[in-house]
């Protein structure tokens, strides 16, 4: 103790003559004990704030600056290639168009009320409002991951929607059965494939299996009812695809998703992120 006074007042500097050293007044483990808290330093991490990062553009007010965003992402070179592709599929897939419906077309009550429900599963407003459900969900019980994937979904049929319509009416096709001459490209093929992609580009080729395989009933039906030919529908599941792929460029790496079960319902969580 004598050693650690001397240092101290060599650190210090020689004492005034008039002042003595008082010693230390004593404290309590209880006064210790309450001893006030430090201000928290920004860069210290506890395990409180070890958590997923929330994607930033989750809101609203930010849809319109994703979508201008969204279509500067269009043009791309993978872009091309599913254009290029979806393009030569429907010029190849055009000759059998006047007849590949009827192979369709079925007089089975089984096989009519099988296809019943899909014109109304790929049509846009049934669309849009499952996606504001998945948004509306995640930003009421605090779920980001969730309210991200509506997002992608309601700006991925947007993006669709501004290709589909102009080609329908440049095209200016008549439909199968005569309603209207807007049948190339087919929009239940487009939306439902933009959907199906944003759900592969959020969980994964095997989560999104699903989703696919609902885009492509939906894609049959309208063959089935009369309402698109087939080069409609191979070309508007391409765009679908495009739309999907623009809106989602952070890819499955990022933000990736995996539903969980949790007491009381259900959320999604990112993987691939440290615990």
């Amino acid at each position: 103790m004598g050693m650690t006074l001397l240092l101290i007042a060599l650190l210090l500097g020689p004492p005034e003559p008039t002042v003595e050293l008082a010693p230390a007044p004593a404290v309590s483990p209880q006064q210790t004990a309450e001893k006030p808290k430090e201000p928290k330093d920004p860069g210290d991490k506890t395990s409180e704030e070890k958590k997923p990062p929330t994607p930033p553009h989750t809101g609203i007010r930010a849809l319109l600056d994703g979508l201008r965003l969204d279509i500067t992402k269009i043009p791309t070179a993978n872009n091309a290639y599913i254009a290029l592709a979806g393009g030569g599929l429907a010029l190849a897939t055009h000759p059998f168009d006047q007849t590949f419906n009827e192979h369709l077309q079925s007089h089975y009550n089984l096989v009519n009320t099988i296809y019943a429900p899909a014109k109304y599963y790929g049509d846009t407003p049934e669309q849009v409002a499952l996606s504001l459900g998945t948004y509306a969900w995640g930003r009421i019980f605090d779920q980001p991951k969730m309210s991200h994937l509506g997002m992608d979904l309601l700006r991925a049929q947007a993006i669709t929607e501004m290709m589909v319509e102009p080609i329908k009416f440049a095209t200016h096709r008549e439909r199968p059965d005569g309603s209207n001459f807007q049948s190339f490209p087919s929009g239940h093929a487009a939306i439902t494939f933009a959907g199906a992609t944003v759900l592969e580009r959020h969980l994964g080729w095997k989560k999104a299996a699903l989703a696919y395989m609902i885009a492509a009933y939906v894609a049959s039906s309208r063959l089935h009812d009369n309402r698109h030919y087939l080069s409609d529908v191979v070309f508007g599941s391409a765009l679908g695809t495009i739309a999907g792929r623009a809106v989602t460029e952070h890819g499955r790496e990022t933000w990736s998703l995996l539903p969980v079960a949790v007491p009381g319902g259900a959320a999604i969580v990112m993987t691939k992120v440290p615990e």
